[in-house]
């Protein structure tokens, strides 16, 4: 008599990481809308309860003047967070026209901007924005375009890349023999097909955009005081260290654990998409 051998349950590895990172991501997306919801007014000064540790009453300490901590760090999020989300999407939309002018052009043109993709890239991020900034002036336009243009780069380069491998596609040379014009090639055929990797790509970009944010509001290229951005409060609560360590060190959490928890999400992303195709 022959035993039937069961087959072995094969269990998935579970990821606490990408939980925990998409947990804390739902948290700040909650605080970017909806700030009210977890912290009061963040601009509220009490003379009387200047630069108190962490407690019940005030869970991240008190600043230098007397303002809730936690409240600043929750309202922060929207600062931070829309701050990147701007620089993402001006570095993405001239990206995506300057990768299809790269990838559909004669070699000259093609040449031409991958050169100068090439020239941006050579230099750090923070350089670039910095040169931009001191350019047109300080303040969160100028921050957000500086960085917009600092890594339009990347997008560009991989939309070039995208390009060139669907217009060799069979869909695009039947289209071509249909007698397609050149507008509906690309709108039709060529965008929507080499938009994949890009949502990804934005994800992981959105850390760098956030924590780039945070660097040059630091050095008060940013929003300016009282605004209650990551890296303004930093900077604030510096001079503190030694007394009140919270002022500065809990927004810099914040910024660390966000930039983090989109790169572990993004990567984990990447893969399955990846994995998919």
């Amino acid at each position: 008599m022959t035993l039937a051998l069961e087959r072995p349950v094969v269990l998935r590895p579970r990821r606490p990481g990408v939980a925990a990172a998409s947990v804390f991501l739902a948290v700040a997306l909650l605080a970017a809308l909806w700030p009210g919801l977890l912290a009061a007014d963040p601009l509220a000064a009490d003379p009387f309860h200047v630069l108190e540790a962490p407690s019940a009453a005030h869970w991240f300490g008190t600043d230098q003047l007397g303002r809730d901590v936690f409240d600043r760090v929750v309202h922060g999020a929207r600062h931070s967070l829309a701050i990147g989300l701007a620089a993402v999407g001006i570095a993405v939309f001239a990206g995506v026209l300057l990768g299809l002018l790269a990838g559909l052009s004669h070699r000259f043109a093609d040449e031409a901007l991958s050169r100068s993709f090439d020239a941006l890239s050579a230099f750090p991020l923070l350089l670039l924005a910095l040169l931009f900034i001191a350019i047109t002036g300080p303040g969160s336009v100028s921050l957000v375009v500086a960085i917009g243009l600092a890594t339009l780069p990347t997008y560009a380069r991989v939309i070039r890349t995208q390009t060139f491998v669907v217009r060799r596609a069979g869909y695009v040379t039947e289209a071509v023999a249909f007698g397609a014009s050149r507008a509906r090639l690309v709108l039709r055929h060529v965008l929507p097909n080499v938009l994949g990797p890009l949502p990804i790509l934005a994800m992981i970009g959105l850390g760098e955009a956030i924590l780039a944010a945070a660097g040059l509001s630091f050095l008060g290229m940013g929003p300016q005081p009282p605004s209650p951005e990551w890296g303004a409060m930093i900077s604030e609560g510096r001079g503190y260290l030694r007394i009140a360590w919270w002022a500065s060190v809990l927004p810099g959490m914040a910024v660390t654990l966000t930039v983090i928890s989109l790169t572990v999400a993004g990567r984990y992303l990447q893969r399955r998409f990846e994995g998919r195709a």
